[in-house]
């Protein structure tokens, strides 16, 4: 049997179908999207699209800058909880006293 995808393509056409959003948004969610799953086929023709419906380049490099920022917070902050993780992981096996790991201060 081949592959059926209406059951996706009628997902992605009810939900573009919300008058919630405006279209820009829709055209700058879904590119903030790609961007950040990393495709560069879908980014590429959302890029296209968001042009087509008249969304300039200055509006499409404000919206990278801001999916750079964020990706970039997020990798951040995953990195010291993972950090903060392994602090309290070393603290709590040390919590009696027969440990002797050296742990670093925390930064504030």
């Amino acid at each position: 049997m081949a592959y059926d995808a209406s059951f996706m393509t009628d997902f992605i056409e009810s939900t573009h179908a919300t008058k919630a959003l405006s279209q820009s948004e829709k055209h700058l969610i879904g590119l903030a999207v790609t961007m950040t799953r990393g495709c560069i086929f879908c980014t590429t023709r959302r890029i296209e699209k968001a042009r087509e419906f008249g969304l300039s380049d200055e509006v499409l490099n404000a919206l990278t800058r801001v999916v750079a920022a964020v990706n970039a917070g997020v990798a951040a902050r995953t990195a010291a909880a993972g950090f903060e993780a392994t602090h309290e992981a070393v603290a709590a096996s040390c919590a009696d006293g027969t440990c002797e790991v050296a742990v670093e201060a925390q930064p504030a």
